[in-house]
């Protein structure tokens, strides 16, 4: 009985093992595709970025709050993209998220719209700016 269990659990970890590394594998190669490798060197390239769409109201409350900071992001909106679909996928895969806004600062995610406002309201937002709250 206690082989028949081990065998049956031994099964089930070999399962578990295959769909880990497969989840992985597909994970890693996703992070490997053009459009992963625009969104890696965007936000190593710009101290503020954010992945948006421009009809999105959302996103228009992100890009508000780094005009009332007197910083102007890097803003890829992703609607006006032949890629855009695309690069939210990599986007999606880099980050775990796939709504939009995505904020990145100095390299560093942020978050979403609730996030970056939560960040400006608590003065987060202004200190990894390095904006002094007299600046603004």
């Amino acid at each position: 009985m206690e082989f028949a269990m081990a065998r049956r659990m031994s099964g089930g970890i070999t399962l578990i093992s295959i769909l880990v590394t497969s989840l992985c594998a597909s994970s890693v190669l996703a992070t490997f595709t053009p459009q992963a490798a625009f969104v890696k060197k965007t936000i190593s390239s710009h101290n503020i970025v954010i992945f948006s769409k421009s009809y999105c109201p959302y996103c228009k409350r992100a890009k508000a709050v780094f005009k009332e900071l007197n910083q102007a992001p890097h803003v890829v909106e992703l609607d006006q993209r032949d890629d855009g679909w695309d690069i939210q996928d990599a986007l999606s895969e880099i980050v775990g998220r796939r709504t939009v806004p995505q904020v990145f600062i100095n390299g560093k995610h942020i978050g979403g719209s609730d996030d970056t406002i939560e960040a400006y309201e608590s003065g987060k937002l202004a200190s990894l700016l390095g904006v002094a709250k007299d600046d603004l």
